[in-house]
C-alpha cells in the first residue's frame, strides 16, 4: 500500500480537502479531552460564604478538617461548623491557587484572607454522583 504525499502536486484538491478534514477531526478530538468543571456556584459561595448555598453541594456525609474540627460529620452538622467559621473569620480576599481532577472527580485549591489578617488555604474534592457534583472532601487551614 502506497502512502500519499499530502504535499505532492499531483494530489488532486478534493483529496488535500478531505486529508485536512480528516486530520482536522483526529486532532479536534484527540487533543480536546476534557472534563467536567467543578459548578462556579460552589466558588461563589465561598467566596461570599454563603454557607446556604455551599450546603447544596455537600455530600450527605463531608469528611471536613477545619481547624480544630477533624472528622466525617452529616450535611446538617457540616453546614453548622461552616457558618461558625465564616462568621468568626470574614472574607476579604478569596483566590483559586490550583484546580484539577479526572472525569468524576475534581478538586480545587484555594486561598482566602480573612478581614483579621489570618490566611487559610481550602481544599476541597468534588466527585460526581448521578450528573452533579457534590463535596466529599473540605479542608480549611491556615496558612
Amino acid at each position: 500500500m502506497k502512502i500519499m504525499n499530502y504535499f505532492n502536486p499531483h494530489i488532486s484538491k478534493t483529496k488535500k480537502i478531505i486529508l485536512s478534514l480528516i486530520f482536522g477531526i483526529i486532532f479536534l478530538f484527540g487533543s480536546n479531552v476534557t472534563f467536567a468543571e467543578i459548578p462556579p456556584k460552589i466558588f461563589e459561595a465561598i467566596q461570599t460564604a454563603n454557607t446556604d448555598e455551599l450546603v447544596k453541594y455537600l455530600n450527605s456525609s463531608v469528611e471536613l478538617v477545619i481547624l480544630e474540627k477533624d472528622d466525617v460529620y452529616s450535611k446538617q452538622q457540616s453546614s453548622i461548623i461552616l457558618k461558625n467559621f465564616f462568621a468568626k473569620n470574614a472574607i476579604k480576599t478569596f483566590s483559586i491557587v490550583h484546580q484539577g481532577g479526572k472525569e468524576d472527580a475534581q478538586y480545587a485549591i484555594c486561598k482566602i484572607e480573612s478581614t483579621s489578617g489570618k490566611s487559610f488555604r481550602v481544599y476541597f474534592l468534588v466527585k460526581n454522583e448521578n450528573n452533579k457534583y457534590l463535596i466529599h472532601q473540605l479542608r480549611i487551614a491556615e496558612e
